[in-house]
């Protein structure tokens, strides 16, 4: 269950007080929109830990017990607090019940909304173990095989499974500014899919990643017969392969899995600071 999912529950018998960064300035633990509830004898989510979060629990639960408190309160990352950030939070404190819980639940859905989609190609033992790290992280994910009962029974509420035969078609609808990974039980599928992608990419330039899972001898082999399909150089050179955060050794599932999403993260890092490569 999601701290969202979770939120919505325990609201339904408790009032909480919504605490959320309204704004920041300087180095801080984290973002605007970060938020986190905080009822009588528990918290859900978070706003950067530390004493910070500490001390905004320490009057959330003033303000639930009857004691005033401002709606906004302003935090110096100093000394004083005991954190040696060295910027500034300001917190808005909101009094929320079970009434406020349709208002919150399309609020968290709208932020969910704009998380960048991952499409994911390939049902086998690194993709099931990527979808699980994902699934705690900031995407929505789309995941695709072209084998029927290949996806499990419950999957991260982030994350979509669909079955396509062939899976390649799937290339064509996939939203725009997918990040995506290839890694089928095939080679030949994978060969494929990554051919879907630059013709797509010919006419649309919408998908910032395009990553194929393997080594330099399978890439050397794939590049090959690309370009026997009329790829040029520069558009096989939007393919990256192998995948992952370079570094990481280990080829157990759930490590690649870890170096895959880090990749990734660090892939949005890239399109927000580069305004040519953020997707309308």
């Amino acid at each position: 269950m999601t701290s969202s999912q979770q939120l919505i529950k325990l609201l339904a018998s408790q009032d909480a007080i919504w605490v959320t960064v309204q704004a920041h300035r300087g180095s801080v633990p984290r973002e605007a929109g970060a938020w986190m509830a905080v009822f009588s004898s528990t918290s859900i989510g978070s706003i950067g830990g530390g004493h910070l979060e500490w001390q905004a629990i320490e009057q959330a639960r003033a303000q639930l017990g009857g004691q005033a408190g401002a709606q906004l309160r302003r935090f110096a990352l100093g000394p004083s607090l005991g954190q040696c950030c060295g910027g500034e939070v300001t917190l808005q404190f909101e009094p929320v019940s079970s009434s406020d819980r349709p208002r919150l639940r399309q609020h968290l859905a709208a932020q969910q909304a704009l998380w960048p989609p991952v499409a994911l190609f390939g049902g086998g033992h690194v993709a099931a173990a990527l979808v699980q790290v994902l699934g705690h992280l900031p995407f929505l994910v789309h995941w695709l095989d072209s084998r029927d009962g290949i996806f499990p029974e419950t999957l991260p509420v982030n994350v979509h499974a669909e079955h396509s035969e062939p899976v390649k078609r799937a290339v064509a609808g996939l939203a725009p500014g997918s990040r995506v990974l290839i890694m089928s039980f095939s080679h030949a599928e994978d060969l494929d899919v990554v051919a879907a992608c630059l013709l797509r990419q010919r006419t649309q330039r919408d998908l910032p990643f395009v990553g194929l899972i393997g080594s330099r001898s399978k890439w050397a082999t794939f590049s090959r017969r690309l370009a026997e399909r009329g790829f040029s150089a520069k558009e096989l050179a939007q393919v990256t392969c192998p995948i992952g955060v370079p570094g990481i050794a280990g080829k157990a599932p759930e490590v690649i899995a870890v170096a895959v999403a880090a990749q990734l993260l660090l892939l949005n890092s890239t399109i927000d600071a580069v305004p040519s490569l953020r997707t309308k």
